[in-house]
Order: C-alpha cells, then structure tokens, then sequence
C-alpha cells in the first residue's frame, strides 16, 4: 500500500502588501496568499492564547519555559505551535543560554490589523 504523497510546507515571511479589504475591487492572488497563511496560523486557539499573552507583555515576547504551563502543554507542543507562528512571520525567537524567547512582529501584526479593517467597526 502506498503512502499518500506530503502536502509541501507553505512559509510566508514577506510582509503583507495589500490593501484593506473593501478599498480595492480584488485582492490579488499572491496577496490573498500571504494573508491566509497567516490566518490559518492563528486558526488554533492554543496559538492565539500563546500570541495574546505575548502581546500583552511589556516586550511583548515570552519564553517557552513560560508558556508551556500557561496553556497546560508540553514545552515541545509549545514550540511546535510556535514554529507555525514563526513560519507565518507572526513571530521571531531568540535563543538565550537554554531557553528559547519568541517575540511578537508587530509590523505582521499590523498589517493583518490593516487588511482587514479591524478600525472599522
């Protein structure tokens, strides 16, 4: 029996350039991409709960010795969720001595903010 064929990993870390939604007739096809991608990595309530407590610090980064106990998961699921965040370009990290911190891209941020005219309503 065959083993179906992997699906390839889509990474996207340029940044958002398109327009906010409603302003433009259409979004282009690379844009709505980019925007997805990083839709779909913040469609998993352990990374928005791992995001929002990232955001709501002074540096807006955490280690993930931190966060692990805050959502109740093992320090490798956490950075399994993290690299996803990472991949999207939601995120960075930084190795300091053992531990790994992971801080917020407020410019990924912003964009999505922007694209969707989260001001709006």
């Amino acid at each position: 029996m065959a083993m179906p064929k992997a699906l390839p990993v889509l990474e996207d870390l340029s940044p958002i350039c398109c327009p906010p939604l409603g302003a433009s007739a259409a979004l282009s096809d690379d844009d709505a991409l980019a925007l997805a991608l990083r839709l779909k990595a913040l469609a998993d309530p352990v990374r928005l709960q791992l995001l929002v407590h990232m955001l709501n610090q002074p540096s807006q980064e955490a280690c993930t010795c931190e966060l692990a106990p805050l959502v109740e998961l093992s320090e490798p699921t956490i950075s399994h969720h993290l690299k996803k965040l990472e991949g999207a370009g939601l995120v960075v990290k930084e190795r300091r001595g053992m531990n790994v911190y992971y801080r917020v891209v407020p410019e990924a941020m912003h964009a999505i903010a922007q694209t969707l005219h989260l001001k709006c309503c």
